[in-house]
């Protein structure tokens, strides 16, 4: 039996070099996404996630304001955040940016709700880091009532309770698709399934494959709660090029830069050629020619069961016009290339 797949790409709006090699300001930046999503839309890809992040080098603070303005120059690609913070904003503004988003696009806004992987957001908006999980486990329940679309009554810890509340605007179809963005922790599989929410698993570094236990939990935690079958989607890296050798050498550079920032803050050794070389060909970093990317996919794919495989395609430093040829490749070669492996 044919397995069915939404393929779609993500981006955090990542700072990228000019033609000069200097950082181009978050304006440019922005609307370039803007044109990125626009060529997504045209070769054909499902979904263009958004990111948000509080720091210099991402542009996109309120993926909400991107999106609605790609709603308006796109026809068919769905919308969504990858992924919004819920730990450090209000769900029920969360759950009114995207109904309206849902109603510029006709229909299709998405959320993919986490607690992010940066911690910009908690003493910027005044948040205790010390209650990380405590902030996420409300505000997930929260926005799990104020999804129903009915009055609300709810009552916890953090924020003063609601009774009989209602929450505007609704969704035109009275859904919102809402995803949670999880980690790799069994607690994270089981909360996703408790709330009755698709599960996106964010898998960034090592074997794909070691995330099929999580895959796995979670379907039999909606089949012992009673719920229906949800589908399971994999955000990870990635790069298109015309060959491996030629992807490779476009995303080296640009990769490490970021890669090696970030590490800094979090301890990790720079990144290595053989490290890089390593990730693409045994873990999860899905770099080469359409046909090299394309099988690692639907590898992907068949292992967790997914519904749906989002590849970040920015990486950093690494120019507009790169990541352009990149979208085409994918929407236009790639995807093609998946759906017949799976076919």
């Amino acid at each position: 039996m044919a397995q069915t797949i939404e393929l779609g790409l993500d981006t955090f709006g990542d700072i990228t070099d000019g033609p000069d090699g200097k950082p181009l300001h978050a304006a440019q930046v922005i609307r370039d996404v803007v044109d990125e999503a626009i060529l997504a839309d045209e070769v054909g890809v499902d979904f263009i996630g958004v990111g948000e992040h509080h720091r210099a080098d991402f542009a996109v603070a309120s993926p909400e304001m991107v999106l609605a303005a790609i709603a308006s120059r796109t026809k068919r690609i769905r919308l969504g955040s990858a992924v919004t913070v819920l730990s450090s904003d209000d769900p029920i503004r969360v759950f009114q940016r995207f109904s309206t988003l849902d109603a510029i696009s006709n229909g299709r806004a998405e959320v993919i709700l986490g607690r992010g992987s940066f911690i910009e957001s908690f003493p910027l908006f005044g948040f205790d880091l010390d209650r990380y999980e405590e902030l996420f486990n409300e505000k997930l329940d929260l926005f799990a009532a104020v999804l129903t679309q009915q009055p609300v009554t709810w009552s916890g810890q953090l924020r003063p309770p609601l009774k009989n509340q209602s929450v505007f605007p609704k969704t035109e179809s009275g859904r919102l698709m809402t995803w949670v963005g999880v980690g790799g922790t069994p607690q994270s599989a089981v909360r996703a399934a408790h709330y009755g929410m698709p599960m996106m698993l964010a898998i960034i570094g090592g074997d794909p494959k070691r995330f099929a236990p999580f895959a796995d939990l979670y379907r039999r935690a909606l089949k012992e709660m009673n719920k229906p079958e949800l589908p399971v989607g994999v955000h990870s890296h990635g790069f298109v090029g015309e060959t491996d050798e030629a992807a490779r050498a476009d995303l080296f550079a640009d990769y490490k830069r970021m890669r090696d920032k970030i590490g800094a803050e979090r301890g990790w050794p720079p990144l290595t050629p053989a490290d890089f070389a390593r990730e693409i060909e045994h873990g999860s970093l899905y770099v080469g020619s359409p046909e090299t990317v394309a099988r690692k996919i639907a590898a992907t794919v068949k292992a967790l069961g997914a519904a749906r495989f989002d590849l970040k395609y920015s990486a950093g430093p690494l120019p507009h016009e790169k990541m352009m040829r990149s979208i085409d490749l994918y929407g236009r070669k790639v995807m093609p290339l998946v759906r017949d492996m799976l076919a």
